[in-house]
């Protein structure tokens, strides 16, 4: 239900602030709106405050809307309201009233980002597990504990710009990674001791690479955590070798563990080892320090087979979550710090549309609106801020959708209002239609495309 909720609240504002940014110039240019309507298909509720005003209607299909205005293109026009039609007007006012929808879009999304900066945001603090053996993260000399307090580009003239938590770290590797461009890092210890600075050669990634598994292609760790055990189940391996909640595992078969992530790998890997059909993996020594002295223990993990391949398990909480950070701005720095995420925002969606066309970037990336109710529950669960910022992005992504050159979109329109202000004449009738046809047909690819991805992210085929 809370994702049901959530989808709703999404496409509703969305669409509604949309359809109001063209309704609003549309009125203040004197074009006389005939219908506003939200949704499509059968009319649930309808408003309509005297004859001949606009009419406000809610449809049965949420997935869309539209504002009807006068125009002798569709219909026939009284002659006292010919002043009235949207074909009458200057092709300043056409192109404003088009335009409206996705910059009411993009503006909207600005007021979210803001918000959610003004709410603050919880996210794990910027301090990293370890880097994957190989990888350009670890080339460029990251460690487990590392904490990124700054990043910047690899020019010498590019400024350093704060990092605030591991979301915005990995916004910003996000970034450069698309254009392949190197980036530095300043980093010290968890506690803040000490300053280096590091560089991640991103010019050798492929820009295809880029979707939601990037921190693992580039080498990164997950946010760092202590090797803590935490409660303890009934029963379980955990139990029977004696492990207690808060105990620190300092190695297991003589190899350090230094964070919580090496340590549930270790205990994964060890049935790679056991014998096929075994119950149990191999006893594994454990190190740990317990109440300020060290002792060394037997653990002999469960093989879980359920999953393939079979990993282990000792039925144990394992390691302590992530240190967290409260990412908060005041009123004008939330405002600016708003501003800016719009605008990267949607330059990088320009960026991997166009990747995507050329074949440099995968369509797995493209989402419809099965992942958009997913991720519009999960962030209504996470909280006021991340639903605020989950709700800005896709508002950037519906503003920056809206803007393509497509027929049958905004910026399909505002192409169609420049030929004909470069050339002094309107686009023919016939070549509209052709355009449209063409339009629909991507837009249905891109829809069907989507869909897909929605599908096989469900079936775990992504």
């Amino acid at each position: 239900m809370t994702y049901l909720l959530g989808l709703i609240v999404t496409l509703g504002l969305l669409i509604v602030v949309h359809e109001y940014g063209h309704y609003r110039v549309a009125v203040a240019c004197g074009v006389k709106v005939q219908r506003f309507s939200v949704g499509f298909g059968r009319v649930l509720w309808r408003r309509q405050s005297a004859p001949g005003a606009t009419e406000f209607v809610l449809c049965a299909l949420p997935l869309g809307g539209y504002v009807r205005m006068l125009d002798e293109r569709e219909g026939g026009v009284p002659p006292e309201q010919l002043g009235q039609a949207f074909n009458r007007k200057s092709l300043k006012q056409r192109s404003a009233i088009v335009a409206a929808g996705p910059l009411a879009n993009l503006a909207l999304a600005v007021v979210l980002f803001a918000g959610a900066y003004w709410v603050g945001m919880q996210e794990p603090k910027a301090v990293l597990g370890p880097s994957v053996a190989g990888s350009i993260a670890e080339r460029g000399g990251l460690r487990s504990g590392d904490w990124v307090r700054a990043m910047a580009g690899d020019n010498g003239n590019s400024e350093w710009r704060e990092v605030h938590s591991m979301n915005d770290l990995m916004w910003r590797l996000t970034q450069a990674a698309l254009q392949r461009e190197p980036v530095r890092l300043q980093v010290s210890d968890r506690d803040g001791r000490g300053s280096r600075t590091l560089l991640l050669d991103l010019a050798s990634f492929e820009p295809r690479e880029v979707d939601g598994a990037l921190a693992r292609k580039i080498g990164l760790g997950t946010a760092f955590g202590e090797p803590v055990i935490g409660r303890v189940k009934e029963g379980g391996p955990a139990l029977r070798a004696g492990l207690k909640e808060g105990d620190r595992v300092l190695s297991i078969d003589g190899q350090a563990v230094a964070d919580a992530q090496t340590l549930r790998e270790r205990i994964r890997a060890s049935a790679a080892t056991a014998a096929r059909g075994a119950k149990d993996a191999a006893p594994q020594r454990w190190v740990l320090e317990r109440e300020g002295r060290s002792i060394e223990i037997e653990v002999t993990p469960r093989i879980d087979g359920s999953v393939n391949p079979p990993v282990g398990r000792i039925e144990a909480f394992v390691g302590k979550p992530p240190e967290m950070v409260i990412v908060r701005h005041g009123p004008w720095d939330g405002l600016v710090g708003g501003f800016e995420r719009m605008w990267d925002t949607s330059w990088f969606t320009l960026k991997m549309l166009g990747r995507m066309l050329i074949g440099e970037a995968s369509i797995k990336n493209l989402s419809g609106p099965i992942s958009i109710a997913d991720y519009a529950g999960q962030s209504v669960q996470q909280g006021p801020a991340r639903f605020l910022e989950f709700l800005a992005i896709v508002s950037v992504s519906l503003g920056v959708l809206n803007l393509l050159p497509l027929p049958m979109l905004d910026g399909g329109h505002l192409m169609v209002y420049i030929f004909e202000g470069v050339t002094g004449r309107a686009v023919s009738e016939e070549w509209l239609a052709r355009l449209q046809r063409g339009g629909i047909a991507v837009l249905l690819l891109m829809m069907s495309v989507a869909l897909y991805n929605d599908v096989a992210r469900l079936l775990g085929l992504h």
